[in-house]
């Protein structure tokens, strides 16, 4: 095993420090949603369709969820803190994107539940999927 991180790593980093120095420069919410969408915009084909889906199904269930951007992914904010994002498969040569979701997600199922879902394409059906766990992570 190789010490240090890989370089789309020490990127992903390198986004979540340029986050952080935007949000204490009071980055205002729609400068935050340009970002997010300038984001989506520049993912090649599959994780941009992907990433849009997501963005207009958070945006219908959950549009007190402010968007922003996490280490260079979309994500979606709830009293300053992520509550999900997506992770587009390009970003770090994988196989497929995920849809995560943090701690404050209500996605709690007994003593095992899953916090993140690979996602190959936006159907109608990763759709509505995707539309219910953003709905049940509100809690």
């Amino acid at each position: 095993m190789s010490g240090g991180f890989n370089k789309a790593e020490q990127e992903a980093m390198g986004q979540h420090a340029e986050e952080l120095r935007a949000e204490r420069g009071g980055k205002k919410k729609a400068e935050w949603l340009e970002s997010l969408l300038e984001t989506i915009e520049a993912m090649p084909g599959g994780d941009r369709e992907i990433a849009v889906m997501v963005h207009q199904v958070v945006s219908e269930v959950a549009p007190e969820l402010a968007p922003s951007t996490w280490y260079g992914f979309p994500a979606y904010e709830r009293d300053g803190k992520v509550l999900v994002f997506f992770q587009p498969a390009f970003k770090f040569d994988a196989r497929y994107g995920t849809l995560g979701f943090q701690d404050n997600a209500a996605l709690d199922d007994g003593d095992l539940w899953p916090a993140s879902y690979a996602i190959m394409s936006a159907s109608d059906e990763v759709a509505d999927r995707v539309r219910e766990l953003v709905k049940r992570a509100l809690g």
